[in-house]
Order: C-alpha cells, then structure tokens, then sequence
C-alpha cells in the first residue's frame, strides 16, 4: 500500500508539508461550512406485545420498511434513525436537521395514507408503554447522563 503521507514529507520538507496540510484543511473547512448543519438526537421508547411470534413479525417488517415510509421520514428532516430492541421493549434513536419539527411531521403522517397505512399495521404489534396517555405511542424520553 502507498503512503502518501511519507512520500509527500519526502518531497517537500517538513514545514512546507505541515503548512499545505493545514491551508488544505483550511479551504475544505471554508468550503463545506455553508452545508453544514446542527443536528438534533432524540430517543424514544415503546413496547411490543410480549408474543414471540408478533415480534418477530414486527422485526421482519423492520427488515425491509415500505419505501414511502422511508422516503416520508426523510422528507421530514430525519437524517438518522435506528431501532434496538430487548426482548419486547423497543429503543429509537433519531437525529435529524435543523429544519425537522415534531408538528409538521405529525401534520405531513397524518395526510399520508401510506403512512396511516403503515402506522396501522404496526399498532398491531405495539403496546403503549407504561405511562403513556391515551393514543401516544413512541415516548419521548429525557437524558439524565452526558459524558463528554
């Protein structure tokens, strides 16, 4: 394998290298900050029913999510998302753009019927967690720990 890295310090002396190095993470730092946006993280929480063979449809279903379902979590601004799960209890993690809102995506899934579709067959296997109101399903949870 190639080493640019020592065959740049052998053409150019050390102090000529170190400087190029640095302009270069100069220009690319001024070049992409214009795109560069904040993300926000959000995790929630929400429960399966505890029946193995709902779950693993649940999880089956996970294995290849509706194309329209896909493309409406990005069109909200969602640049990341995963589950985890542990035994029936379910884990998301979402991050996403300055630009997403929690009222104009409710607004823009409660106008997609694909999404009602989906959100539909899902309940199928969903509880709300302990604690929910009344129609609330994932739960917003609060971080109590950061370790920088």
């Amino acid at each position: 394998m190639f080493n640019w890295l020592f065959f740049l310090r052998q053409k150019y002396n050390f102090k000529t290298f170190k400087r190029r190095r640095l302009l270069t993470f100069a220009r690319l730092t001024a070049y992409f900050s214009f795109t560069i946006m904040t993300m926000q993280r959000f995790c929630l929480a929400l429960d399966l029913k505890p029946d193995p063979l709902l779950i693993a449809a649940y999880d089956q279903y996970h294995q290849a999510v509706w194309p329209e379902i896909l493309a409406s979590i990005r069109d909200a601004g969602i640049e990341r998302l995963e589950i985890y799960r542990l035994n029936n209890r379910l884990f998301m993690v979402l991050e996403a753009n300055d630009s997403f809102s929690w009222e104009q995506k409710a607004a823009a899934d409660a106008s997609n019927p694909r999404v009602q579709e989906w959100e539909t067959l899902m309940w199928q296997y969903q509880q709300a967690i302990p604690g929910a109101k009344p129609g609330e399903k994932w739960m917003l949870m609060e971080r109590i720990f950061y370790l920088v």
